[in-house]
This record gives structure tokens, sequence and C-alpha cells, in this order.
């Protein structure tokens, strides 16, 4: 007798069918904000410089699919993952433009992927592109790839040095497409009086392979080094194409590169009011009692915490806003609740829902805000939301919309 599988369980598609996505919790995405700042990008770039939107750790935590869509609303042309699996949930969804996987791929299970699915793969060296000439002779169609150069990372890449000699043998291999030449700039965040001069001698670097690729006459495709920060530095460091992930998102990478082009945050975090409370001078609130009532107070608990994304090195240290009106967070935040003063804020009520990331009206809490009490980036805040909250966007129907 066969026995009858169960799909696997899907914390975010039960609650959008039990209506029950905005109960406690939720990530709401702006699809359109990702257009305009693609567009946006775009106004900064040549017509002829192409816009790579980078959509890896699903999406910067937005939602790889619908943020690839948005982005090519707004002239978005190619797109960027880290991984395999990243790559073919975009093929799975329909999305037909050229995907660069910007991780290194060693199998040849992993490229034998890439070639059925049209992914084009990043090479470090002439292993994996014999690897992709031997999975492509005799297929009947070219193996698109491009090779990464270290000019300065010390991660992923060739030697930059190493870059004409790998141009021209890849060139030789008959199965074997260069679809680009790239690499990654190190410092590109920080002021330019403040990089050492990295940055300068990145650009250096890979332009004295691009000047001696040019005298061997070889052809290295799609030429593109500027990540965000980049992009918004120098028009010189834009190449024919830019990899923008944290600008597609709506966030400016370094505080000097603020006003460049403008840009919409496309995430809010919000959650509900689950729990309101009195409670007299001298109470400590959560675990370790970090945190004492200094006088009569009204507590309010929201049902999120760290196993949500959260980090607990906010605690005490980040607040919410309701009704333009900034409220404390107080005590620890726990792994599932964390707890706010409310005292001076009557008309929040059992069922309010407040804005913990995100725009609210004229304010704005940023991932900046949160990176910098937790001394880490803005890139891990955004990375680090959970997948139990769920993801709406502007045009998912789901009941009970606050």
């Amino acid at each position: 007798m066969t026995q009858a599988t169960t799909p696997p369980f899907q914390p975010q598609a039960f609650a959008a069918a039990e209506g029950l996505a905005r109960q406690r919790a939720w990530v709401d995405v702006d699809p359109g904000a990702i257009t305009a700042n693609a567009r946006s990008l775009r106004r900064c770039l040549e017509p002829t410089t192409n816009l790579m939107a980078v959509v890896k750790a699903d999406g910067y935590g937005h939602g790889a699919v619908p943020i690839a869509k948005a982005a090519q609303a707004g002239g978005a042309s190619c797109f960027g993952v880290a991984t395999l699996a990243e790559g073919l949930e975009l093929r799975q969804a329909g999305i037909q433009a050229p995907i660069l996987v910007l991780g290194n791929l060693t199998t040849a299970e992993e490229l034998r992927s890439c070639l059925a699915w049209e992914l084009m793969p990043t090479i470090s060296g002439m292993r994996e592109a014999l690897l992709c000439q031997n999975l492509a002779s005799g297929s009947g169609r070219p193996f698109a790839l491009q090779l990464k150069l270290d000019t300065g990372m010390a991660r992923l890449g060739a030697d930059w040095q190493d870059g004409p000699r790998l141009v021209a043998a890849i060139r030789e291999l008959d199965a074997v497409h260069l679809a680009g030449v790239y690499s990654h700039l190190a410092c590109a965040d920080a002021p330019p009086h403040a990089d050492d001069g990295l940055t300068a001698q990145q650009q250096d670097r890979f332009d004295r392979v691009l000047q001696a690729l040019e005298q061997q006459k070889l052809a290295p495709g799609c030429r593109h080094l500027a990540n965000s920060a980049g992009a918004l530095r120098s028009p010189q460091l834009h190449y024919d194409m830019v990899r923008v992930g944290l600008a597609l998102y709506g966030h400016c990478p370094a505080a000097h590169l603020q006003g460049v082009t403008p840009l919409q945050s496309a995430m809010r975090l919000l959650a509900r009011v689950s729990l309101i409370r009195d409670v007299p001078a001298g109470v400590g609130v959560s675990y370790g009692h970090s945190f004492r009532t200094k006088r009569p107070s009204r507590l309010a608990v929201l049902g999120i915490g760290y196993a949500d994304g959260v980090p607990r090195q906010l605690s005490n240290q980040m607040e919410v806003l309701f009704n333009g009106q900034r409220l404390p967070q107080v005590g620890a935040i726990t792994m599932d609740q964390l707890v706010l003063d409310a005292t001076d804020c009557s008309s929040l009520e059992l069922g309010s829902v407040v804005t913990l990331l995100g725009p609210n009206g004229d304010d704005e809490i940023t991932p900046g805000h949160w990176s910098e009490r937790c001394q880490t980036i803005p890139w891990e805040i955004l990375c680090g939301f959970k997948h139990r909250l769920p993801r709406l966007h502007a045009d998912d129907e789901s009941p009970g919309a606050h």
C-alpha cells in the first residue's frame, strides 16, 4: 500500500490562507519603491551601462521573486544571486533575464544545473572553466560564464595579474562563452580620503587587465566592478554594468553618499500589540530586570522577538513608531516578545499596529539606526528577518489588513 505524502508545512502560506498574516508581526514590502529606486539608479548611469539587481538572500529579506520583477520594471536588465538555488528560484518563477551566480560553484552537478537553467556561473580559475567545457561539449549551445578577478578583496576570484592569461585560455574553449570579466570593491563605501587609496588601486588593477586584453584583441565581455557604493561614488567605476544591492532596497551604503540619487525604503517591519498592562513604579521588566519602571507605567507587549530577527542587542536601545510618536522598548528582548513603555501614549490600544522599522508618517527608523546600536551593518539587519514573519507585498490581498 502506497502511503500518501504530505507536502511540507509552509507557515507563510498557511497564515495567508487563514487570514492570519497580520495577526502578530509581519514585513510589508512595497514593490513600487523598488521600481522607483531602480529608475532613480538608472538615471545615474549612461544609457549603455546596465543595471544588475542583486536579489541574493531572498532579495535582502524582501522576497526575491517580487523584488526581481519590480526591479525589472524599473530598468534592471539582469540579476545577481549568491547560490544556485537562488538562481533556480528566479527561473522557476518565469524570469528569463540573465542571472549571474556570484558565489563559487565547484562541482559538475552544480554547473550542469547552471547549463540546464541558463544561469551564468562565476569562475575563479581554469578548473571550473574546463568543467563547463566538458559539460557543454556537444550540447549545441555555448555555456555562458563570467570570470572574477581578485583586485584587492582576497576572497573569490583569480589573481588579477592572471586575468589576461585566463581570458586567452577560456577563449580557446569552443563550448564556453566568456560573458563577462568582473571584480569587487572592498572599501567603496569609505570616503575617498579614508580608504587608503584602495578603491583607486583596485580600479587601476582592473583597468590594467582590460588594457592588456585590448592589446591582445581579447574581448572581455561585460566589464563590471561597482557595487551600490561604487555606483553612487563615481561614474568612473560604472564600466558596462553596476551591481546594486542595498541601494535598490532604498538605503544608502554610506552617509557621505546620501543624496546622490533619491531612494525610498521598500520595507516596513510591523507588529500588533498583544497585551497592555498597568504596573506600579519599581517593577522589573523581562529577563534579568535590566529595566525597572521609575513611575506607574503602561506597558505594551508585542509578539515579536529575536527569533523573528529583532536583535537582542537592541534591548533598552530601540524605539517604535505609532501615529507619529516614538515609544521606547524596555527590558530584555526575548525570543518571541518585546515590551514597550506606552505610558505617554494613551491612544495605543490592544490590537494597535506599530512600526519597528521603516517609514511611518514623517518619521522613519532605518536599518542604520539598528545597526549602529548593534555595532553591525544595515545589510545584516535586513537579511536577518526570519521566515516565520510573513512577507506581504502591496498587491497582496490579505484579510484583516490594518
